[in-house]
This record gives C-alpha cells, structure tokens and sequence, in this order.
C-alpha cells in the first residue's frame, strides 16, 4: 500500500514500523473527532467555493459512512495506514471516488492531528471532571453515613486535635471540586482552533476561512498567527497533564489514609471482602490492592507529564516528529486517572468506619484547653499555651519506683 504522501517512492517496512509507532492503535480514539473536524473543514472549502456542493455532499455522507462502519467493528486503521487521517481519506477516496481527494485542499497532518486531539482532549477533561464529581459525591455520603465519628486529627504522623469523619472526608471534597476547576483552567489553552494553520505556515494565495471551521467545532478562538500552532504543540497537553498530576497526588493521598486506617494497628475502617484481593500463600490475609494500586497511579500520572514536558523541551520552531511521541503518556494519563477515581468512588461507597476502635486520647483537647482559659481569664495565648502544657507534663510524669 502506497500512502497518500509518498510520491510513489518505496518506504522500508522497518521505517514503517517504527516510524508509525503505535499511532495506528492509539488513534482509534480519534476517528469520531477527525470526521467531524473533515466535515467542518469539507463544508468550510464548500463555502469558499474551493469545491462543489456535489463533492462536499459526497464527502460528508462518505465520512460519515466510515464512522459508522468503524463504530459498528467493520474496518479497523492499520499499521500501513500509518494514522487515523490517512486511513479515513484512503477508504474515503475508495468509497467515494475522486471527491474524496480534494477534502485535503488548505490543510496538513500536522493541523490535522492537532485539530482532532483538541476535540477529544476537550471531551476527556469533561470525563475526567465527570468522574471526579462522581468521586465527591461519595465522599458526601460518606460525610452523611459516618461524619460523627470521631477521629484523631494528626500532624507529623502523631495525634494531634479532634477531628471528624465528616471534617476528613469534606477536606479531600474540597481538594477534589479544587481539580474540577483546575480542569476548567486547563481547556484554555485546549480550546484555540489550529485548523488552516496547515503545516506551521498556513496556505498562501489559498481563500480559506479559519473562522467558519472555529465556529464549526466549537472552538471558542482561531489561533493566530498560524506559526504560533506548532510552537504550542505540548503546552495544552503538559497543562492537562499538570491538572491530572495534582488530582492524582490527592487521590493517593486519600488511597495512603485508607491503608493506614485499614491496618491492623489502626483498625479505623472496614472493607468488603469483595473489594481486597486474597494472598498466594496466607490464607488469613485479605489485602487492600486497590488502595495500593491507586497510590502509585499517581507516580505513573506524573510521570507522563514529565515525559510530555521533556519531548517539547528544547525543539526548535515549527513541527517535529518528536511530537508524536506525546500521544502514549498523554492517552495514559486520562485513561488512569479516570479508572483511578472511578474505582476510588466506588470503593468509598462501601467503606465503614468502625468507632469502637477509634482511641480519642485526652490531650487531644489541649490546644482548645489553651483557648478557653484565655477567654475566661484574659492572659495571652503563649501564658495558656505553657500553663496547659506544664499541666500535661506533670501528667504524664511517671511515678518513682
């Protein structure tokens, strides 16, 4: 198979492997975003009187043909293929003919692919942020079910002030809606239109309308100039990985609170059997993997970011294949974060807190101890502080043998 750019010269099949890389799997999440942005840019060229209304009619219903075919499991995009955009033209061109040819008129890959990853890009933050209110809205009944029971608040790993089920839970809500709104943040810099900009340096003497294909997919700007397209590549994509990152520290924040309640030692909390997994040579243990597993989803998460901010370090303008490289740690980091918090809600849906082994020691009392006497008496918080510490420490003082 000769691909559409290849001027009819033979490509090794070694360059091919490993030059495609993965692209022709990973890019079966971008079929549905690529037809739309053809047909927005199909109709745009219809407007422009840069093809005839029969061609775009072709063009439109044949896409939409393949869409439907892909989604029903009839074709699949190959490794000859090479990416999802010429697999879609090839059988374009052989479902519709000649038409399918010119529906690349005023566009390269290279606005192509960025066009369709901002599509899915701006749909998976909403999944992400789906998930995410999902994820507190368990942590709300939670609050609900259990928030009386009391917990000993802790600083430097040692029991330090009163604390709730309700304030701990409410804390980690707060942490989560903060995700939801970084999200937010993070489709600005998603939510600019790169179609026309073609290869870096847009299409000259060509009457294109970048703004009838903005208005088209919903972009909520055109960005311009058309030589600032290529110099964002892996700002929208770091910026989404950042937000991710600082979601799934809580959430294994959150995973390392429950591990620790879950342990002998503390005792605080209780799993269903059904939600830890047994050992291969214990037969009393019952381990919380997913609590685990959760926990170092975080470490992967960052991890692509890192990989996504060192490919774009120190490129020089315009586009480079290094950037195909961005689509594994980037599809990665939605794919895991969402699992990560979907099973995260479901797990905090059935976890109990169990009070009866929840010690509450007295000294946890000191710093309102401090309060009420500078309320009643008058003297400085630093008079109180000590005067309730020296009473501690004479408390404490064993007795001689």
């Amino acid at each position: 198979m000769s691909r559409l750019w290849e001027k009819g010269l033979p490509l090794e099949a070694r360059v091919l492997q490993y030059t495609a890389g993965e692209d022709h799997v990973l890019d079966a999440r971008l079929v549905a975003y690529d037809v739309r942005a053809s047909i927005a840019h199909a109709e745009m060229l219809l407007q422009q009187d840069l093809i005839g209304q029969s061609d775009c009619a072709a063009i439109v219903a044949g896409l939409n043909g393949l869409l439907a075919d892909f989604e029903a499991g009839q074709w699949q995009i190959q490794l000859e293929d090479e990416d999802v955009h010429t697999a879609l033209e090839t059988r374009l061109t052989q479902r519709i003919g000649e038409a399918g040819g010119r529906v690349h008129l005023g566009r390269s890959r290279n606005d192509q692919v960025l066009t369709a990853l901002r599509l899915y890009l701006l749909d998976a933050t909403k999944d992400v942020s789906g998930s995410v209110k999902s994820l507190c809205g368990a942590l709300d009944e939670l609050a609900r079910q259990d928030g009386e029971i009391a917990l000993p608040g802790t600083t430097h790993m040692q029991h330090a002030m009163p604390s709730t089920v309700a304030l701990w839970s409410e804390g980690y809500k707060e942490a989560f809606t903060d995700a939801i709104d970084g999200l937010a943040a993070a489709r600005r810099r998603l939510d600019k239109n790169p179609l026309g900009s073609a290869a870096g340096y847009g299409t000259p003497g060509l009457p294109i309308d970048r703004e009838a294909t903005t208005a088209a997919l919903g972009f909520s700007e055109t960005q311009n100039p058309v030589t600032a397209v290529q110099l964002s590549r892996g700002k929208a994509e770091s910026g989404l990985l950042f937000e991710l990152t600082l979601l799934m520290q809580d959430l294994g924040r959150l995973a390392t609170d429950l591990l620790l309640y879950y342990t002998q030692e503390f005792s605080y909390v209780e799993l269903p059997a059904e939600l830890t997994t047994g050992s291969s040579i214990m037969p009393q243990k019952r381990n919380p993997d997913v609590l685990e597993l959760v926990r170092a989803a975080a470490g992967t998460v960052q991890a692509c970011l890192s990989e996504c901010l060192l490919l774009t370090s120190k490129l020089p303008s315009g586009f480079q294949r290094d950037l195909q490289r961005m689509k594994p740690p980037v599809f990665r980091a939605i794919d895991l974060s969402i699992e990560s918090v979907e099973i995260m809600a479901f797990l905090i849906g059935k976890v109990r807190f169990l009070p009866d082994n929840i010690v509450m020691s007295p000294d946890l009392t000191a710093a309102e101890e401090a309060y009420q006497i500078v309320l009643a008496e008058g003297i400085s918080f630093r008079d109180a502080y000590r005067r309730v510490a020296q009473r501690l420490a004479s408390a404490n003082k064993p007795e001689p043998r």
